[in-house]
């Protein structure tokens, strides 16, 4: 493989940020404390909820939400094969089943249709919780869903890791349904290095989410040591886990999501680059863009039809380009796992999701890119692609 000329991602810091960490260094208080405290309260003032708790990855956010919601043994979670494997493996760390539905036929969104079979059946009757996934930044049909999640008595929690900011007509992405759940892994639109954010308006969900991430006790860590209350006391009283995000990361996470706006036009000015470079092609397919669209990603779709080659080799030829590239998602039915647990979770049966993926190849866009980079990404598609058309 050739050395990377344009790398899939690589995150934007600045002196701001370094700053930010040598303070909480200097300041002799390294967990989560008063730092953790203000990038909640910015957060939630961002996207308009009431609650907001930092979380040390969405998938430990996810936990905490489908745990709030009731998910446990017994019951089960709808979401979509099309997603990493923690949006599915959450309900299964609380004991819980998870039934798949398909995509929408030309984006990577989950179907409110498929959802509905799902739910109107007799596996309906286990289901407490919707778990859309807005993919590449790309806002489900949340009117849509969360109409079928009042109808059906469920609720409904965003795997927001790509969407942010999601503006809507609505709200925020994380705003729209119960719960939300951000990611702020190194790769996404603002990051911590690792981390995450968990946003409700629901006053129930946020307090025991509050409780079960800092193992079930009924202070936080922060208040036992600056309360004038004996900080030696507290009670455990759930079995909770350690999910906190500590305060040197918090510190990164508030001046990222200062530049959040910054990043998030970078972004689509490259986004719009690649749009008008690829917009003529007959061998590609744009990414789809909805409203709010974050353009977190840039999935670029092949018109297999059009070339004598399959994605892989598509993805491999630009690799040897120099172009750093990935694919957003391997269904989770493509997975030894699942595949074991549910014997009839196989790709005939989501003919949406495995369409989708077998076409799919994520091209490198992150915010501090030159023209010249995105240059050398369009002249590699469109060198592989001449060179394979029919």
């Amino acid at each position: 493989m050739a050395e990377q000329n344009v790398p899939f991602f690589k995150p934007s810091f600045g002196s701001e940020e370094e700053n930010a960490v040598l303070s909480v260094l200097k300041s002799g208080w390294l967990t989560t404390g008063k730092e953790a405290l203000a990038f909640e309260k910015e957060f939630a003032e961002r996207i308009g909820t009431t609650y907001a708790l930092s979380v040390n990855s969405n998938t430990s956010g996810m936990i905490l939400a489908m745990e709030a919601c009731g998910v446990c043994s017994g019951k089960a979670v709808i979401t979509t094969p099309y997603t990493f494997v923690s949006t599915a493996t959450s309900a299964r760390h609380l004991g819980a089943d998870v039934y798949f539905a398909d995509i929408e036929k030309d984006t990577y969104s989950i179907d409110p249709e498929s959802i509905e079979k799902i739910l109107a059946s007799d596996k309906g009757k286990n289901v407490v919780a919707i778990v859309p996934v807005h993919i590449a930044g790309n806002v489900c049909n949340m009117e849509a869903i969360c109409a079928l999640a009042k109808k059906y008595n469920v609720k409904v929690i965003e795997d927001c890791a790509h969407s942010f900011p999601s503006p809507t007509k609505n709200g925020y992405a994380g705003a729209l349904g119960d719960i939300g759940v951000f990611s702020f892994y190194v790769t996404k639109t603002i990051t911590t290095g690792e981390g995450g954010m968990v946003t409700t308006n629901d006053q129930a969900l946020a307090k025991r989410m509050t409780v079960m991430r800092m193992h079930g006790m009924d202070r936080t860590t922060w208040d036992r040591y600056t309360s004038p209350r004996a900080s030696w006391e507290y009670d455990i009283i759930a079995p909770g886990f350690k999910f906190n995000l500590p305060d040197i990361l918090a510190a990164l996470g508030r001046i990222q999501l200062k530049r959040a706006d910054e990043f998030d036009q970078k972004r689509k000015v490259h986004a719009a680059y690649y749009n008008k470079a690829f917009s003529t092609l007959d061998y590609v397919t744009l990414p789809p863009d909805s409203e709010g669209n974050s353009w977190h990603l840039y999935p670029l779709r092949l018109n297999l039809e059009k070339l004598d080659c399959d994605r892989n080799t598509f993805a491999q030829e630009l690799q040897a380009m120099g172009i750093g590239i990935s694919m957003h998602f391997i269904p989770l039915f493509h997975f030894t796992y699942w595949t074991q647990l549910y014997p009839d979770f196989t790709k005939e049966a989501f003919p949406n999701a495995e369409k989708q993926y077998v076409r799919t190849i994520s091209l490198p866009l992150w915010p501090d890119m030159t023209q010249a980079m995105c240059d050398q990404v369009i002249q590699a598609v469109k060198k592989i692609g001449e060179a394979h058309h029919v």
